[in-house]
């Protein structure tokens, strides 16, 4: 895959290396600083892959450094290689807590003894944190030798025998317990007359796990257009299923899952990791109405004021409610003296973001309230006319509800040498993603 990883400084200029194939030249080194000048002085914007002399540069940009690896290959799995690097980056923060040239420099033994582990022959080998830390520690830059009276034996981690890689044994609570959360980030592009322009659905399956020994769970979901019985999964690479009028374009799972079992019955089952963990995510392009819409229409009186009306409505099932409602609607740079009437919540001026902010921190499924401001405009012209080209941002959290009808059927948690009482517990939240806007009139 990788022929060599580097860490370089802001400028590009090698701090520190590990080669593993020799089928590019140490030199080749030499020319990324210059590659790095001459795509800037081109574009202004430094892409993720350079090429020169048939060599490809792959690198990714952390704080004031570079990490690099270079490839021959036209084949390569690029998503492959920048997901190491990245992954790369989150184990060493574990290490050295902030990864920038100085760190770098103040820890090259135990990075390199990471580099050695963590690669081999440019292949991927062992990523979780978890497992690196059973045999590489922080304070002594070390190997932890075996407890056995030869001492220059090494030996590798009881993870490395084993098929649960990502799980060490021993692990005991008092309460066995596991956490499951099922969040759903909603993105939407709406008109201002209400329509639909693009919507998605980005999911995610988390899982706290507090439960001892070695336990084996099963996860049962609904199949209300997510899962079909031709579907298939991948923990690397993207599916898409369709069914009815939903199409799940990318279904991924942590390694912990048995795909096979998931492929031929749509059970997940898998023995997980401690802690905190993403089990899977997904992705829906499906047409679905807005959950918060707000109708905002903006007038301009004599050019020497602006008025703003907002209608907001949830429209959700009246047993639901939405927590936290943010409404940030766009004003003029130079608008000031706001005032205010409004029915329910809070609103606020907010002038270094020329945004006024409505806040609803409960708004119940079904229910409309409405929101007026006034705002002076002194340095109006007479050609010109204001008008706020930015649309209006929404922020909302929706409990106990999911907008694709995913539904957790059970969660069975079975330890079979400790055979203790465990207690699964089940969330499900709606919330708005990065992008949920609505044009303004």
């Amino acid at each position: 895959m990788a022929s060599c990883i580097y860490f370089c400084d802001s400028k590009g200029r090698s701090i520190l290396s590990r080669r593993y194939r020799d089928d590019i030249s140490p030199s080749a080194i030499e020319k990324f600083p210059s590659l790095l000048v001459d795509s800037e002085q081109e574009s202004n914007v430094i892409p993720p892959c350079l090429t020169h002399n048939g060599i490809q540069y792959l690198f990714i940009q952390h704080n004031d450094l570079y990490v690099l690896t270079m490839t021959r290959s036209l084949s390569v799995n690029v998503a492959q290689v920048f997901a190491f690097l990245y992954k790369l980056v989150d184990v060493l923060a574990e290490y050295v807590k902030t990864v920038e040239e100085e760190s770098i420099r103040d820890n090259f033994v135990i990075i390199y003894e990471l580099l050695d582990e963590m690669m081999d022959y440019g292949i991927p080998q062992i990523t979780e944190t978890k497992m690196l830390k059973q045999y590489i520690t922080q304070k002594s830059f070390k190997l932890i030798k075996s407890a056995k009276k030869s001492k220059n034996v090494m030996r590798p981690p009881s993870q490395l025998t084993k098929s649960v890689s990502w799980r060490p044994e021993g692990i005991t609570y008092k309460k066995n317990e596991a956490f499951l959360d099922v969040i759903e980030s909603i993105n939407m592009l709406i008109t201002a007359q209400g329509q639909v322009l693009r919507s998605e659905i980005l999911g995610t399956v988390k899982v706290k796990s507090h439960l001892s020994g070695m336990p084996d769970l099963k996860l049962g979901l609904n199949d209300k257009g997510i899962f079909t019985s031709d579907g298939n999964a991948s923990q690397v690479d993207s599916s898409t299923q369709k069914r009815s009028n939903i199409e799940l374009e990318d279904l991924k799972f942590h390694q912990c899952v048995r795909l096979s079992k998931f492929e031929n019955e749509k059970i997940i089952t898998f023995i997980p990791p401690d802690g905190d963990f993403e089990l899977m995510n997904y992705r829906l392009s499906t047409p679905i109405k807005p959950l918060i819409w707000c109708d905002v229409k903006i007038q301009v009186h004599s050019k020497s004021r602006i008025e703003i009306h907002c209608r907001a409505k949830a429209q959700i099932k009246k047993k639901s409610t939405a927590n936290n409602v943010e409404i940030l609607i766009p004003i003029p740079d130079d608008a000031d003296s706001p005032k205010f009437k409004y029915s329910h919540g809070s609103v606020k001026w907010v002038p270094e973001k020329s945004a006024i902010i409505w806040k609803l921190k409960s708004f119940p499924g079904g229910k409309e309230y409405s929101m007026a401001a006034q705002l002076g405009l002194p340095s109006i012209s007479d050609l010109e006319i204001p008008k706020a080209k930015r649309p209006v941002q929404v922020k909302f959290q929706i409990p106990y509800f999911t907008t694709s009808g995913i539904q957790v059927r059970y969660l069975k948690i079975n330890e079979p040498k400790l055979q203790y009482q465990s207690y699964p517990w089940v969330r499900y939240i709606t919330e708005s993603g990065d992008d949920y806007t609505i044009r303004t009139a």
